[in-house]
């Protein structure tokens, strides 16, 4: 049975580079998921219930963020990504080999909240063009929560 084309009032042409910006932007997400679960699992030291908890909130937000990203790729018409291999490819952000220190794991995750921003923000003016307000939406609140979520964890840094 041949599949029912998809018209909603954005062309093939952009359905297709805003799903492609949304797989980095799933990728650059599940890494993140990943890393902080990893953080929430091994972080040590005085600051530990707090961060182990702060941790458990921002995977747990993060792993929301993923079902929304990809649920919308597969409203777009496309499969969303959802294997390592395919995340290792799409993602700019980098797995963290070893137990980093506490101090070390905060400044890591804003890098990652922060490199989230710059992804969604690189589909945004796609999305923009193509008339996609429910992707702009979708962005706009990801970077409002990355940006906060970076600017609180910096705040532990500061003395």
């Amino acid at each position: 049975m041949q599949a029912m084309p998809i018209n909603i009032g954005i062309d093939d042409k952009s359905r297709a580079a805003i799903a492609e910006g949304l797989s980095r932007l799933l990728a650059d997400t599940y890494t993140l998921y990943l890393k902080t679960h990893n953080f929430h699992w091994n972080v040590t030291g005085p600051m530990f219930q707090t961060l182990h908890l702060m941790f458990e909130q921002q995977y747990t937000e993060l792993s929301t963020a993923v079902d929304e990203i990809a649920e919308r790729i597969r409203a777009l018409g496309y499969p969303a990504p959802g294997t390592y291999s395919q995340y290792a490819q799409l993602t700019s952000i980098s797995e963290t080999p070893g137990v980093p220190s506490a101090q070390d794991m905060i400044r890591l995750l804003v890098e990652g909240q922060e490199t989230i921003v710059r992804t969604a923000r690189e589909v945004f003016p796609v999305a923009e063009e193509a008339n996609d307000e429910p992707t702009a939406d979708l962005l706009t609140q990801r970077m409002q929560i990355h940006e906060k979520t970076a600017w609180m964890l910096r705040s532990l840094l500061e003395n």
